[in-house]
């Protein structure tokens, strides 16, 4: 049954990262952490477990929702390549930090962080494009910040990147897709620190790679692989507001039950 709740879980999350650019690690962590606590996993790892499957996963959805972005020619490479070098610095830091705090203090972090996505989500609020795309300096510093904070939340980054690539003046398709490319060297260097910090972790169920649990990245990778061309489909034809507003009234309610 657990098995079947990952699978399920990966359909999801492809689409969320295809449409979105998000890497669907904002809908992962939380239900990894509700599966993991019905599970019996010990409290003091489950939620660090969560984050580092969740970015192990990412990185199967990155690849397939890229090369359906790429086939439309919507990838800025360019801002791709310069931001990856900050991503790369930035997720290892934000897998230190995450390891540093206590899980029931992470949990309500990423509860915070829910439930601001939420609010952005479900109001529209993004900032006008007032800028132009920054230089290699500022674009690398981006990614700093944006792979630090990925990797403390488990997420591809796109929550973050989007908003940030659409303030410096890069069309909504554009911005998604090469968000959707900054998530997989995201997912891969934290993936990597979060498997290395926890790989002498006393309370580990069987199965983990340090803070990977390797049947949930299985079973959520299957699926997203196939559902993040789909979604990615989906962000070309459809308009998104609908599903988003649904989308944020579900990041609330995960919010909130993190916080209580």
């Amino acid at each position: 049954m657990e098995f079947l709740l990952y699978l399920v879980l990966g359909a999801a999350a492809g689409v969320l990262a295809g449409l979105f650019g998000v890497g669907g690690g904002i809908i992962i962590v939380p239900v990894l952490v509700f599966s993991f606590t019905a599970q019996g996993f010990d409290q003091s790892i489950l939620t660090h477990l969560a984050v580092g499957t969740s970015l192990a996963t990412i990185i199967f959805t990155s690849i397939n929702s890229v090369l359906e972005h790429q086939r439309k020619g919507a990838v800025r490479w360019p801002i791709f390549a310069w931001m990856a070098v900050g991503i790369l610095l930035g997720a290892g830091l934000g897998a230190l930090t995450a390891a540093s705090i206590q899980g029931p203090l992470l949990q309500k972090i990423i509860g915070v962080f829910a439930i601001v996505i939420a609010v952005q989500m479900g109001l529209g609020l993004k900032p006008k494009a007032s800028r132009g795309v920054p230089g290699k300096p500022g674009l690398t510093l981006a990614g700093v910040v944006i792979g630090w904070a990925s990797a403390i939340f488990g997420i591809g980054g796109g929550s973050l990147t989007v908003p940030f690539l659409t303030w410096r003046s890069v069309p909504m398709q554009q911005a998604v897709a090469t968000s959707s490319a900054c998530g997989l060297p995201i997912a891969a260097a934290s993936a990597l620190s979060f498997m290395l910090l926890g790989w002498h972790e006393a309370h580990l169920p069987p199965w983990s790679l340090g803070f990977v649990y390797l049947p949930a990245m299985v079973g959520i990778a299957i699926t997203s692989m196939f559902f993040a061309r789909f979604g990615a489909r989906l962000a070309h034809r459809l308009p998104a507001h609908v599903l988003k507003r649904l989308f944020a009234l579900l990041l609330l309610c995960v919010g909130v039950s993190f916080l209580i």
